[in-house]
């Protein structure tokens, strides 16, 4: 959806840059498909805060989203409502079943209320539909992918993502993803067809520091600003360089360029990293 921009009758409304919501049809979540979220302010079962700068926030209702659908396998749906989801930057659609059960999904660029949607198989290549990667055509736009099959969607389930299926001759299906590598995925996985909606979500501008308030954000401070004994950049009189080779984090590690990935077994399903030109 396009940008919307605000009229700057104060500070707050300055620079603030909001998608529209021309696309929500309802404010109403189904109340069969919502729980509340108990709050811990990013901290642990003892009150000893685990992660930073995490705090406040308004009070958000779950929606119980079906990343699998495999339940639900050969049975029609129809769109009934494209709404609001407090909790993800992609927007969410309820759909209701041939049998009266109702699910939420995760809505493509192009869902309109009353289209119909299934998962199969192998069924028709259409927005929305959900099927096996071995029976999507090469260089088709998906999203909600599986890694491992009848785990769910794990992949791509952000705010106008989509990634491109680019290959079916090998075993495995290769699969573009948005950061640009190139991952192997078995070919009985599912995927849904499409790109996700709220596209411009990158382009929002919070205009002010309450706004992020609002979303569960407290304020960070920058190590340099602190004390020695708080920060391995702090110390010093006024504004000083760090006095290091690396920046690190609060706790001695490399802040910059450190390797953080452990599970070294999954690399042999990586035809291209996503930080390699080559």
């Amino acid at each position: 959806m396009p940008i919307k921009k605000y009229k700057p009758t104060s500070d707050g409304l300055r620079h603030l840059a909001l998608t529209t919501t021309d696309d929500i049809t309802t404010s109403n979540p189904e109340k069969g498909l919502v729980k509340r979220i108990r709050k811990n302010s990013g901290r642990n079962n003892s009150g000893q805060i685990t992660v930073r700068h995490r705090g406040g926030g308004a009070k958000k209702m779950y929606r119980m989203v079906d990343f699998n659908q495999i339940d639900k396998l050969n049975i029609e749906g129809t769109i009934t409502t494209i709404e609001y989801d407090p909790i993800r930057t992609a927007r969410i659609m309820l759909v209701v079943y041939k049998d009266g059960e109702k699910r939420y999904h995760l809505a493509p660029e192009t869902a309109k209320v009353g289209e119909k949607v299934e998962t199969k198989v192998k069924g028709k290549v259409t927005a929305g539909n959900r099927m096996q990667l071995k029976h999507i055509p090469v260089g088709y736009s998906v999203y909600n992918i599986e890694m491992v099959p009848g785990q769910g969607g794990k992949m791509v389930r952000s705010a106008g993502g989509s990634a491109t299926l680019t290959s079916l001759e090998s075993q495995l299906a290769q699969i573009k993803m948005p950061s640009g590598e190139v991952r192997l995925v078995a070919k009985e996985c599912y995927a849904t067809i499409g790109s996700l909606g709220n596209i411009d979500h990158s382009n929002e501008k919070m205009g002010k520091a309450g706004r992020r308030r609002w979303m569960g954000w407290r304020p960070s401070v920058r190590g340099q600003a602190m004390n020695a004994v708080d920060h391995p950049h702090g110390g010093g009189k006024g504004v000083q360089s760090i006095g290091l080779k690396h920046p690190k984090t609060p706790w001695g590690a490399c802040a910059i360029g450190g390797k953080t990935r452990t599970r070294h077994y999954t690399d042999k399903y990586i035809i291209k990293d996503r930080r390699k030109n080559g």
